[in-house]
């Protein structure tokens, strides 16, 4: 149970961005060099963010920009911009057995918790900025 890489990649995307943009044309080529993470996969990314309004995109090597303002742009917003149905934090086994008195309870008795802790996740991720951290690379 793990949140997908995108998050994280995407975190990094975006400050690659802002950090780089005065002074290099940021493609996914460039982005991968700094993430480690194949090109390929971060044009992905790019594509998600801009339809997310978080990126602005040229095509070519014309590369990317915010579409936003760093101070504009949470944890939370990079989240729901990449996450998929499987980047869910709890996933349910498909197919409890309705029969069985556990089986046939868990979603009304689980449920409830689980939603509170996503709650409690997405809450966290709503209170960090872009520019917030930002301000912790150095200059």
């Amino acid at each position: 149970m793990r949140i997908s890489v995108r998050f994280t990649a995407a975190v990094h995307t975006l400050l690659c961005i802002d950090y780089f943009e005065d002074s290099f044309k940021v493609t996914s080529d460039f982005i991968a060099g700094s993430t480690g993470v194949n090109a390929v996969i971060i044009r992905k990314i790019l594509l998600q963010l801009q339809k997310a309004n978080l990126v602005t995109t040229a095509a070519g090597t014309g590369g990317s920009h915010l579409a936003k303002e760093p101070e504009d742009i949470t944890l939370l917003d990079i989240y729901n911009a990449v996450k998929d149905k499987e980047d869910e934090i709890f996933n349910f086994h498909p197919s409890p057995n309705g029969k069985c008195p556990v089986g046939n309870n868990i979603h009304r008795v689980l449920d409830p918790c689980l939603n509170t802790a996503q709650g409690a996740l997405e809450a966290e991720l709503g209170k960090t900025t872009l520019a917030d951290l930002l301000k912790k690379l150095p200059k």
